[in-house]
């Protein structure tokens, strides 16, 4: 062999892995195929759901669900996808939430308002 020869393979190497450590094992290089195949997860921030609870009476808790949600998109929009499942979690158990209180709020204004008398 020559002396150009083991220079050849090793730049080979760095060329289909993309560093000379990486690119030695087959299974680095399945690595980086599995990394570059794979979609980000879908976005799940509820964002209608919050905007919806904020037409129920329950302000302040309407309110942190929609910020939860728009801390979502942004979280998403900067790759953090496991901060941005979290946060569309919270908000949509804060919209939940709101909206469960809202309802039980209208109810009980409505019972209150047809049951009482005029004097």
């Amino acid at each position: 062999m020559s002396p150009g020869a083991p220079q050849t393979e090793k730049k080979m190497k760095q060329s289909l892995g993309g560093s000379a450590g990486h690119g030695s094992t087959d299974r680095g290089l399945a690595d980086h195929r599995l990394g570059e195949s794979q979609e980000p997860p879908p976005l799940k921030n509820y964002i209608f759901l919050t905007i919806f609870t904020c037409f129920c009476p329950a302000w302040p808790i309407n309110i942190v669900a929609l910020v939860f949600s728009v801390m979502s998109q942004s979280s998403y929009d900067d790759e953090d996808y496991d901060g941005a499942q979290r946060l569309g979690r919270k908000a949509l158990h804060m919209g939940i939430a709101s909206m469960i209180i809202g309802i039980l709020i209208i109810m009980i204004f409505t019972i209150v308002h047809f049951t009482t008398k005029a004097i």
